[in-house]
């Protein structure tokens, strides 16, 4: 029964889909479709004068031209291509089928779920080891080896629970015991991350001053210049990782996009 279920609720999910590919095609011509372009243009233009980033003269020069180029805009013009429904109405009915079979062949529809009173189970344990854990540090000399390594085991774990708070006070607690370049950065991360940016600055210059060409680092940096408002800070800042960048790095997509998102 749980299988006709499934499909019947499948079949259910795709009938919007095959009510549209029935609906009867409106064809555009050019002049609607470029007069739809230069509309949202002119709404681009208003966002942008809006958040400050464009203004006087630039702004008329920009907002006459798009202007001109609407009234321009053909009168007639080739009316757009039509879909045809029929043509796509079997590989509507092609993707239900293939999801069930590609999940039957790798999928594990044997397994039972895990009941609420087992999640929670594990959870208690989970929150008794921790427990046990923070006990244990407790009694600890918190300077010592054994304990900051405790300390980063207790961070670890806070954080794949999602306790952001708990994992950085454990971070720190770490750092003061011996100072990590590698959990410096992962710590100025989730400090980021979480909108801490003052507290994410001390520990960040830290790590720099000890690994002043650490990729990672001299990121978080023109992340941290850029929400400080010193977006000219930031871009010197990713402009140098990049001219020291090899051209294949992984993270130069990356750097090069927030780069282009600076105002």
């Amino acid at each position: 029964m749980i299988w006709i279920a499934l499909l019947l609720l499948a079949l259910a999910a795709m009938v919007p889909l095959v009510a549209m590919l029935f609906r009867p095609v409106v064809a555009r011509g050019r002049r609607e479709a470029d007069l739809a372009l230069y509309r949202a243009q002119l709404a681009e233009l208003d966002r942008e004068a809006a958040a400050g980033r464009l203004e006087g003269d630039a702004l008329r020069a920009a907002r006459v031209e798009v202007q001109r180029r609407l009234l321009q805009a053909p009168e007639e013009g080739a009316p757009m291509a039509q879909g045809r429904a029929l043509g796509f109405l079997p590989l509507v009915l092609l993707i239900p089928a293939a999801g069930l079979g590609l999940y039957l062949v790798q999928g594990t529809p044997d397994m039972p779920s895990a009941p609420h009173r087992e999640r929670a189970e594990i959870a208690a344990r989970d929150d008794a080891l921790l427990n046990r854990l923070r006990e244990r540090l407790a009694g600890l000399d918190p300077m010592s080896e054994t304990a900051r390594q405790g300390f980063v085991m207790l961070g670890n774990a806070e954080r794949s629970r999602g306790n952001a708070d708990a994992a950085a006070e454990a971070w720190r607690r770490a750092l003061a015991s011996r100072f990590d370049v590698e959990l410096a950065g992962d710590l100025v991360e989730m400090e980021i991350g979480r909108g801490e940016f003052v507290a994410a600055g001390p520990v960040l210059l830290r790590a720099l001053a000890e690994a002043p060409q650490e990729p990672k680092l001299r990121f978080l940096l023109g992340v941290v210049e850029a929400e400080a408002g010193h977006p000219e800070r930031a871009r010197a800042t990713w402009r140098a990782l990049l001219a020291d960048s090899p051209p294949d790095a992984p993270w130069r997509a990356l750097v090069e996009r927030r780069l282009g998102a600076l105002p």
